[in-house]
């Protein structure tokens, strides 16, 4: 297998295949473009369901040997590695095929005859990253760069943490290039799905999505994820974010860690997440990126065989043996800084002085699995646990007993399932910790097996069921123990008090706690888990061919953009063609966002804004509306250059044709003691959020809080509308929440209403529209876009020629045409001023509509 990795790390350009296309190339219909016809397009129903899975991790689930005499590489099964129990929750038709790195450093001569044996005996595809380039990528920037950062830790001081190194970013990137080559090397993007894991590869996915736009692609993060403020200090936060938004389905361990990568999703790019039916999803770009949560467990079938062997049972009598009369506490840790090792022996020195009745009598035993990195920090934490180790054992200890006994790793699985069985208590208190299964793993111990408790010469049927679980609030594991004693690992009176309790509670109060665990654990083991996660991934893919799919942005910035298949662009060509052939149009324009820039400053409108108008209002045959909820007070002031342009303010309560016409009210009469109540509500609610703000209109009431914080602004916006509708159900109004605001409004008023009347207006004048364009960019548009598809539809109108509902932005909408943005918008009505300034202009007729609302 030839890898690919050659290619410029940053250049996302350098394929040919048809997903290539930045934008469509192909018009099937005059004027409308549209991807649908290349060669890489095909139907639901020609779609064939997948039976293979393509897992991607760090590293592949073997594990590599050498032998000596040969000089041969041999292989076997990681049986402890998550990737490969995962498995189990595929059926067994399904193929699965690994993509990582190796443990061992392969010669580069030797290279490819290792990956046909990996890939032809174990259906894995090794990456073979330089030396150099796993250090940078994996111990610079994963360990020691990203890890902290996403367990909080901020390198505030150069002594406290790595900062953000430049070259090591792009070791990174260019890693997760060599991944993405070899995913590209195996992939059938028509039928196969990816399913990558942890934050090594976060940016994979861009990779993967700029080459297949269609790609089936899901992510699992195993790590904590963490709150915005701490994820936003990250230089290269845009394009780690983008890449996990180029995933179908987001997995997270727990909701805190998807609710912090959602405030990330809204406080950096806007995006607002529904839920719908359990289902938690995010718009992107036409796109539904879905949010799975759910802990991993663990393979309780390996556990279970681990219970079965002699030479566990015949551990467990040696370890009965050896503390024989005492009580034993467990601790099994990886040596790291956000374990807390150091934290639990200071509590248990704290227990120990508090009861001086435990020494002798109760023992901590903690086993410490080697450090996955090293570095200064990992040797910080080695000197900090040794030192407290030898003041407690020193201080508390006496010849024949220490307090705790201190097990460097590595210790087998066989080990550690004896030493799990014969402790009254397992102890996790790490200060942060994405997942952590030695909860499960000791509670599964703890319930024993037939073969178990057989080996050990005990009664399985009468044998007494119990364990006692103290773990840290801050891991992630933490929520699905509802039985376990929580605790705040830096109280460590509290940890203290924790390891007293579960020594004196009651047996039946252990008992009860077990069977509470154990029942959810031997119920949510890894097959669940990954059964779970591949359905909703099939369930979020589903929809991929049935949009059109194109990608748009460069390097890692990249994104696809998906349309459904009659959501259209709309082209300068197509609505002019129409528009030569048309003699009564109807042009209607919202005003912010479509015309006006959202972001801009000054809003009024700026000279090519007047310019065109101008020249659409100039030709007799048209009829131009701006249809806005602002007020008519300032739409008149800057739209006075417009003569002949007629304006509907605060959605239509007032409208009026031309500047030498009157205001109309779009109602006789209207009462607005609503306000009286509706005021205080909302000034209350301003005094309460900072950023916010009220505006006030003759018909209308606003509450603005798009200055506000984003989350604190949107759920007080909630919480007022609920207000709102409360105090005025019996009132002649709506209360409606729109992008950032609450606004309150008579019933009757909206931009639909101003659309049926314009049409209504010159159908009773003999000059029924055969042309009505309505382009409007939110919430309140979409009733104008509605009233026109009403008004086409009934049979008893008569029949408009030429309709183009569009509206700005690519989002679902009820229009059927959209543009970019309001440059898009101003270019197409110089293409129709143009049209008209070229065409002959007869001027022997001119119809009036004022006065006819």
């Amino acid at each position: 297998m030839l890898s690919k990795s050659c290619f410029n790390l940053l250049n996302l350009d350098d394929y040919s295949a048809v997903d290539r296309t930045r934008i469509p190339r192909v018009m099937t219909v005059p004027g409308i473009i549209s991807d649908f016809d290349g060669p890489g397009f095909r139907t639901e129903s020609e779609s064939v369901s997948s039976e293979r899975r393509i897992i991607v991790s760090n590293q592949l689930p073997v594990k590599a040997h050498k032998d000596l005499e040969t000089q041969k590489w041999g292989f076997e099964w990681d049986k402890d590695a998550l990737v490969l129990q995962l498995k189990d929750g595929f059926g067994p038709e399904t193929e699965v095929v690994y993509v990582g790195s190796l443990s061992a450093d392969i010669d580069p001569g030797d290279q490819d005859e290792v990956g046909q044996v990996l890939f032809d005996q174990f259906r894995c595809v090794p990456t073979f990253l330089s030396l150099e380039l796993q250090n940078r990528y994996y111990h610079g920037f994963c360990k020691h760069y990203l890890w902290p950062l996403f367990h909080y830790m901020l390198p505030v001081t150069p002594n406290h943490g790595v900062r953000f190194d430049r070259v090591l970013w792009q070791s990174y990137v260019s890693a997760n290039k060599v991944f993405a080559d070899k995913v590209m090397e195996v992939i059938n993007p028509d039928e196969d799905y990816v399913w990558v894991h942890d934050y090594h590869l976060m940016v994979l996915p861009t990779f993967l999505r700029k080459r297949f736009h269609r790609v089936r692609l899901g992510f699992f993060h195993h790590s904590p994820f963490p709150s915005s403020e701490i994820y936003r200090t990250l230089p290269i936060r845009d394009e780690i974010l983008r890449g996990l938004l180029n995933c179908d389905l987001i997995g997270f361990h727990t909701f805190d860690y998807a609710r912090h990568f959602l405030s990330c999703c809204r406080r950096m790019f806007g995006l607002d997440y529904k839920s719908r039916r359990g289902y938690i999803g995010l718009e992107y770009y036409g796109r539904t990126v879905s949010i799975k949560i759910l802990p991993v467990g663990i393979h309780m079938g390996q556990l279970e065989s681990v219970m079965s062997m002699k030479k566990t049972a015949e551990k467990v009598v040696e370890l009965k043996g050896k503390f024989d009369g005492k009580i034993v506490i467990l601790g099994v840790d990886d040596m790291d800084m956000f374990k807390g090792i150091s934290l639990k022996f200071l509590a248990m020195g704290q227990l120990l002085e508090d009861h001086p009745e435990y020494r002798g009598n109760v023992v901590l035993v903690q086993i410490v699995n080697p450090a996955r990195s090293s570095g200064q920090d990992i040797q910080e934490v080695k000197d900090e646990t040794s030192m407290v180790v030898s003041e407690i054992n020193r201080k508390y200890g006496r010849p024949g007993y220490d307090p705790i006994v201190f097990l460097n790793g590595p210790v087998s699985t066989q080990d550690k399932v004896a030493y799990f069985a014969i402790s009254e208590c397992c102890v996790v208190n790490a200060v942060r910790d994405g997942m952590n299964l030695i909860p499960y793993k000791y509670t599964v111990s703890r319930q024993g097996c037939p073969d178990f408790d057989t080996a050990l010469g005990l009664d399985g049927l009468t044998r007494t069921r119990k364990s006692v679980i103290i773990v840290s609030e801050f891991i992630g594991c933490s929520p699905s123990l509802s039985g376990a004693i929580r605790v705040n690992p830096w109280n460590i009176d509290c940890v203290s008090e924790a390891m007293n309790l579960a020594i004196t509670m009651p047996e039946s109060e252990k008992q009860m706690r077990h069977e509470k665990h154990y029942k959810y654990v031997s119920s949510h083991d890894v097959a669940y888990w990954a059964r779970s996660f591949d359905q909703d991934l099939e369930r979020a893919c589903r929809e991929h061919y049935l949009k059109r799919c194109w990608g748009i942005g460069f390097g890692l910035g990249f994104r696809v953009v998906a349309l459904g298949p009659n959501f259209r662009k709309l082209s300068v060509e197509h609505i002019v063609s129409s528009y030569n052939k048309t003699h009564s149009r109807l042009i209607l324009l919202d005003y912010d966002g479509t015309v006006m820039p959202q972001g801009s400053v000054d809003k009024s409108p700026s000279p090519a804004v007047i310019t065109v108008l101008n020249g659409l209002c100039s030709d007799p045959k048209n009829v131009v509306f701006i249809v806005s909820g602002r007020g008519k007070d300032s739409l008149s002031k800057w739209f006075a250059p417009c003569k002949g342009l007629g304006l509907s303010a605060e959605h239509g309560y007032f409208t009026r044709w031309n500047e030498d016409s009157e205001w109309e009210l779009s109602m006789l009469t209207m009462e607005f003691e609503w306000k009286k109540m509706a005021l205080p509500v909302m000034e209350h609610y301003t005094e309460a959020t900072d950023g916010s703000f009220i505006e006030q209109k003759e018909s209308a009431l606003v509450w603005h809080h798009q200055e506000a914080d984003p989350d604190f602004g949107s759920w007080q916006a909630k919480e007022l509308f609920d207000h709102l509708e409360n105090v005025l159900a019996n009132e002649p109004v709506v209360v409606k929440r729109g992008q950032h605001i609450v606004e309150v409004k008579p019933q009757g008023v909206s931009k639909g209403v101003v659309a049926e009347s314009l049409i209504a207006t010159m159908q009773s004048k003999g000059k029924p529209p055969d042309f009505v364009l309505c382009i409007g960019d939110d919430r309140s548009d979409e009733d104008m876009f509605e009233s026109i598809a009403s008004s086409v539809a009934n049979p008893n109108s008569p029949a408009i020629a030429e309709v183009f509902a569009c509206t700005v932005g690519q989002k679902p909408s009820m229009a059927k045409y959209y543009l970019d943005d309001t440059d898009d918008v101003v270019n197409m009505l110089h293409g129709l001023a143009n049209a008209s300034h070229h065409m002959a202009k007869p001027a022997h007729f001119q119809v009036s509509f004022e006065g006819s609302l």
